[in-house]
């Protein structure tokens, strides 16, 4: 189970800057020559600003074949929980490290932003964090300056916080199992440099990954693993079947999963043959049991399309009560003289 992390009262008490550019197209590394320091006003927004992208992210940890402290960013990141003198150093070898690992053509230029935060809670104690942003567009905007005497309008390019493209945040807590690690890359990670090459950290291998992966899959298997002519209502009512088993045991078995949410023997080898291809496409391999997390679950469901969208622009969307008695309250046929198929909904009232 994940501890839980509160990063409401955090904040930001020191950063190290830097100018990241592609070395495959001679682009320079510069980086500052001092920390920057805030007030606590600056402080409060920067840290409201920074923080933001890293809600609800899921967990990650270092990772190197050596073991986690051989991964550089871990070890620069310890250093600087060890002395916090050691932030305008580590934040400009981990710009070089960050510049090393840019020799891709696609990888952008950017601005590399390591900051240290204060009073992180986890599980009910308070610890520090390392912020690790970076920024890759820049976005204009105006602003009505003093100038001469009189006012101008003014245009200026900065960073804006929607707009922030890779992050990494590493929180002070189970250092010896690679510290906790939350991770984005709005981009899409298309090269992967900044989650595997630059920060190499992998998703943490435990119950609450587990659920979600599963509560994911059976997503993807209930909108695209079974056969095109599976009805949208009969997908939903698959999807909801595994979640209430999920629901329901407080650990997962998978074989027992089969039986009684899939059921059907062939219902049973379409999710296997699925499972198989999920598995190969994401390069890992899921365990066959686990302590079932709740939280993660819900989260997955959510994403779930109970809905059936049709070419005519109607769109109709089932809840779940629904679905268990669609055979009573729905009805499908084909219209012989409009050559066009047709669905029915019986009702007795609108709401």
């Amino acid at each position: 189970m994940q501890p839980s992390v509160h990063l409401k009262d955090a904040y930001l008490s020191g950063m190290g800057l830097a100018k990241v550019g592609n070395p495959l197209r001679d682009e320079p590394l510069q980086t500052s020559k001092e920390l920057c320091r805030f007030d606590d006003e600056e402080a409060e927004l920067l840290t409201h600003c920074f923080l933001r992208p890293f809600r609800a992210l899921e967990l990650h940890e270092f990772g190197h074949p050596d073991g986690p402290e051989e991964n550089e960013v871990y070890g620069h990141a310890r250093a600087i929980f060890n002395s916090r003198e050691e932030l305008l150093e580590r934040s400009a070898r981990i710009a070089k490290h960050l510049y090393a690992k840019s020799r891709h053509p696609n990888i952008k230029s950017g601005d590399l932003c390591v900051g240290l935060l204060e009073n992180v809670v986890v599980g009910g104690e308070s610890t520090e964090a390392l912020c690790l942003i970076k920024s890759e567009s820049k976005v204009p905007f105006l602003q009505i300056a003093v100038m001469d005497g009189d006012l101008r309008l003014v245009t200026q390019h900065g960073i804006y916080p929607d707009k922030i493209d890779k992050g990494c945040l590493v929180i002070n807590h189970n250092r010896e199992g690679g510290y906790l690690v939350y991770v984005f890359d709005k981009s899409g990670g298309a090269t992967h440099f900044w989650i595997h090459d630059f920060l190499g950290v992998s998703p943490a291998d435990d119950d609450d990954y587990h659920t979600r992966r599963y509560s994911e899959m059976c997503v993807a298997f209930a909108e695209k693993g079974l056969p095109e002519d599976v009805r949208a209502e009969e997908r939903v009512e698959i999807a909801n079947r595994a979640f209430d088993y999920i629901d329901e045991h407080q650990e997962f078995d998978l074989q027992e999963f089969k039986q009684v949410a899939l059921e059907e023997p062939e219902l049973i080898e379409q999710f296997a043959d699925f499972k198989a291809v999920y598995e190969d496409e994401r390069g890992e391999q899921l365990n066959d049991s686990f302590v079932v997390v709740k939280e993660a679950a819900e989260k997955a469901k959510k994403k779930l399309k109970a809905r059936l969208k049709l070419d005519t622009g109607v769109d109709i969307r089932f809840s779940s009560g629904f679905v268990k008695q669609s055979d009573l309250f729905l009805e499908r046929g084909f219209d012989d003289d409009k050559h066009m198929r047709f669905v029915k909904i019986y009702f007795h009232e609108e709401r």
